[in-house]
């Protein structure tokens, strides 16, 4: 059994693979304590082999953990976890907590170019996060508020502080609240459709990552893009099933 552990900015999730079959998978928030969090994950289980991937990823191979360690890009992960649920998939989109990743795929989830925004919050849970909380909206609801919005009014910058700026500005002249949140939607979802253009956008695509859970993102991208996306039940465990099943593959390669 392989372990596969993606430490986030906001969550870290754990995907044990036994013979390609999920056997088990759970998350917790990050906290100040990612390898605390990673401990409770694996609780009793005892993995042949973790690989790590996300931002966090080195921490695993710092720490005093009785299993082998192996780390790889989220890049890879979220490439070889896309291949995994969706064999035909060309295109991995990802939103995280703070950054955003276009991916595009060879056959068999290898990847033929990528683009990555991790330099700033823009675009990413992060920035849905701080605005939600300048609307007063539950996260997990800020998607539907957005979507109540019947004209999506022109948010100008991506920047988190400008945008909020922005925001209350348009809230302070009268303007009709959930019309800015569909705005604010609206302006994530032009700067990934540009990364994705950028990186030669082929369909299937798979969309995964917390934002994957917001049903305006993915309402606005789907009317972009002009074709439905791939999203799989669980969007933000795809990092941690790749990383397991890199862990699994190259297990077999040396058994050979």
């Amino acid at each position: 059994m392989i372990a596969g552990i993606d430490i986030g900015s906001r969550s870290a999730e754990i995907v044990l693979l036994e013979k390609q079959k999920i056997v088990h998978q759970d998350r917790l928030p990050t906290t100040f304590e990612p390898l605390s969090q990673v401990r409770r994950l694996l609780g009793n289980v005892q993995p042949l082999k973790i690989v790590g991937t996300g931002y966090g990823r080195n921490l695993l191979t710092e720490a005093d953990i009785a299993f082998p360690v192996e780390t790889i890009t989220e890049i890879k992960a979220y490439a070889i976890g896309a291949a995994f649920v969706y064999p035909r998939a060309c295109t991995v989109l990802d939103i995280g907590g703070q950054d955003t990743k276009a991916i595009a795929l060879m056959p068999g989830g290898k990847v033929a170019k990528f683009e990555m925004n991790d330099r700033c919050a823009a675009g990413t849970g992060k920035f849905l996060e701080h605005l939600a909380a300048v609307f007063q909206i539950p996260v997990p609801e800020f998607g539907s508020y957005a979507l109540e919005g019947d004209r999506e009014l022109s948010i100008n910058s991506m920047c988190t502080v400008f945008a909020e700026t922005e925001a209350v500005s348009l809230m302070a002249g009268g303007q009709n609240p959930r019309n800015i949140a569909l705005g604010l939607h609206a302006s994530v979802v032009k700067r990934t459709v540009n990364m994705l253009r950028r990186v030669g956008l082929k369909f299937p695509l798979v969309f995964a990552g917390g934002v994957a859970r917001n049903p305006c993102i993915i309402h606005l991208l789907e009317k972009a893009l002009g074709a439905p996306l791939l999203i799989p039940e669980e969007p933000d465990m795809l990092g941690a099933l790749g990383a397991a099943s890199f862990g699994e593959s190259s297990a077999a390669e040396r058994d050979k």
